[in-house]
């Protein structure tokens, strides 16, 4: 995939770009990203990329002209272009897969109040947010975006580690446990060392129903509930499962 970052600030995502698995992606070949200063594309001296907004209100606008020339210049129309905005559409983990069949991606960051509308009309394809709240930055939302989004290109982590994440079967990830077993007073759950693999699974899938159930409930209405996962649910539910993960399903505990 080919990543083209347009920004103010190119310096706040070089070094996320250069370090740990996109640097390897990138040295493999899997992902490219491009960052791109704006204001080489201004017109004046001053390359100034903002301006007050017509009607008046707070704050300043980015300018049409150096975004317009920016974005013509990264392919766009004819590439795929995200705008990060609060005021977006809610960026989550299908729009992330979505975006991952994309062979090249334009991400445009904002700032101040934003970007001319007239460059979202002609230019942009997806106007994303990643939280109802508001950043000064549109950098770190699109290192957000980015994220999400190049870990899924084939090659770049290994498909047994995806299939296990959060919202992959439309569930919260299961608590996860390492060395050593006991740790102060506090134990790995015993099934997960007792070698039986159809045991864990079970509590696995059982500790994810619990996890969601306490913590994004809405997620349960767009799985398939039938067979084994509904029946587990119920088995959640009738036992109090609405309580938090860590008290619902702990590991052992020596108390004194």
């Amino acid at each position: 995939m080919k990543l083209t970052v347009l920004t103010l600030f190119p310096e706040i995502l070089s070094a996320y770009c250069s370090a740990s698995i996109m640097k390897r992606a990138a040295e493999k070949g899997l992902i490219s990203c491009n960052l791109v200063n704006i204001r080489d594309y201004a017109y004046d001296r001053h390359h100034k990329c903002d301006d007050e907004v017509f009607g008046g209100g707070a704050g300043m606008l980015m300018k049409p002209e150096p975004l317009d020339r920016a974005l013509e210049a990264a392919g766009s129309p004819g590439v795929r272009t995200v705008y990060v905005t609060p005021s977006g559409r809610l960026f989550n983990q299908a729009m992330a897969e979505d975006f991952a069949r994309e062979p090249e991606l334009v991400i445009l960051c904002g700032r101040y109040e934003g970007v001319d509308q007239r460059i979202i009309d002609s230019r942009v394809t997806d106007v994303v947010s990643i939280g109802d709240y508001v950043l000064s930055s549109g950098e770190v939302a699109a290192m957000v975006v980015i994220d999400a989004v190049y870990r899924l290109i084939p090659g770049v982590i290994s498909q047994e580690s995806l299939s296990e994440e959060s919202f992959a079967g439309g569930l919260l990830e299961y608590p996860q446990y390492t060395r050593p077993a006991k740790y102060g007073n506090m134990h790995v759950p015993e099934v997960l060392l007792s070698g039986n693999h159809a045991a864990i699974a079970r509590w696995r899938l059982r500790a994810s129903l619990i996890k969601t159930l306490a913590y994004r409930p809405e997620l349960l209405q767009t799985i398939d509930l039938s067979g084994d996962v509904g029946r587990l649910l119920r088995e959640v539910i009738d036992e109090g499962g609405t309580n938090e993960p860590h008290t619902a399903d702990p590991g052992r505990t020596d108390k004194n």
